[in-house]
């Protein structure tokens, strides 16, 4: 179980790993109420509105809307230096439908590729850099 203010880089990205595949009650253990994400949205719009433990779990929710089964695993072993912790990550997960512009058939399977950088302060997530292959995951959905 992960508690609060655990700075163990192994710890903290498994407990990441469970939130991002569903289980939101981590989130207040890992993510400061400061949290801010650095990303631009599938939208094309920024992640400046994403904030703390409440805008990330919500935006994990709406991600998850499309592709209920979706599950992140590790690629690449973890890389930690100081306060930064970055992984490398497969996504893969069935498309239930509902996603602007798809054209794929519900049913269909989607994998996609993403970095994650994240900034440690006082035990919990602040910051938090995401580079994914978002073209590649369009793509298989059939929006472009």
């Amino acid at each position: 179980m992960t508690t609060a203010k655990t700075s163990d880089p192994k710890t903290m990205l498994d407990a990441w790993l469970r939130l991002w595949n569903g289980d939101h009650s981590l989130a207040p253990a890992i993510v400061s109420e400061d949290f801010r994400p650095h990303t631009v949205l599938i939208d094309g719009g920024d992640s400046g509105s994403i904030r703390g433990v409440d805008g990330l779990v919500a935006w994990i929710g709406h991600g998850r809307a499309a592709f209920p089964d979706l599950e992140f695993a590790v690629e690449v072993p973890p890389l930690s230096d100081g306060a930064y912790l970055s992984v490398r990550w497969t996504a893969t997960g069935t498309y239930q439908g509902g996603f602007p512009g798809a054209k794929a058939d519900p049913g269909t399977v989607v994998t996609f590729t993403g970095t994650d950088t994240l900034l440690v302060r006082d035990g919990k997530f602040v910051e938090y850099w995401l580079n994914s292959d978002a073209l590649h995951m369009l793509r298989q959905l059939k929006v472009v």
